[in-house]
């Protein structure tokens, strides 16, 4: 079976990525594919409460991974000591999806859409004259006078997520 193939929504904070990750899911579901995500979190979280069975088993007992098991959920709980990168974590844990659309992990060397919205910043992030500039195969904005190099799909076009799904579809990898 084929590695998955990776796509990266990327986009300064508050710009609308989770909104445009599950649209783009559910679009790429509907055409039949499977799919699966991974999102890049800034910061630390536990899922896991102390003093739960899941947290005794890990933080007394001293397991280097728990997995939870329950009707209709799995979650793999485990300590990292380095982050992982986007390709290593689809390979590992999601090996078997058509396409992994990522959510952050903008220094990757992934294909991006970006997510800019002038309601909520100034500039994007995508700038032609940097080197990683040839990374973006998209940017989805409401702003209608914005012109990049690169596809710019607007809000305001009622088309724009077919457009982009036909995008991805050509240019994840």
């Amino acid at each position: 079976m084929p590695d998955p193939r990776l796509v990266s929504v990327v986009g300064k904070k508050n710009s609308g990525k989770t909104t445009l990750v599950v649209a783009l899911v559910r679009e790429l579901v509907r055409r039949g594919h499977r799919v699966m995500t991974i999102k890049h979190g800034a910061h630390a979280f536990e899922m896991d409460q102390k003093g739960r069975d899941t947290w005794r088993h890990m933080h007394e007992g001293g397991a280097e991974r728990v997995v939870m098991e329950t009707p209709g959920s799995r979650i793999l709980i485990a300590h990292t000591e380095t982050e992982a990168g986007p390709r290593e974590l689809a390979t590992r844990f999601l090996g078997d999806a058509h396409f992994v659309v990522v959510e952050g992990f903008k220094k990757s060397d992934l294909p991006k859409i970006e997510v800019y919205r002038r309601a909520v910043h100034a500039a994007p992030l995508y700038d032609p004259a940097a080197p990683e500039a040839a990374q973006y195969i998209a940017l989805v904005t409401d702003a209608t006078d914005y012109r990049a190099s690169i596809p710019v799909l607007r809000f305001s076009d009622t088309n724009w997520l077919y457009r982009l799904v036909d995008l991805v579809s050509q240019g994840a990898r």
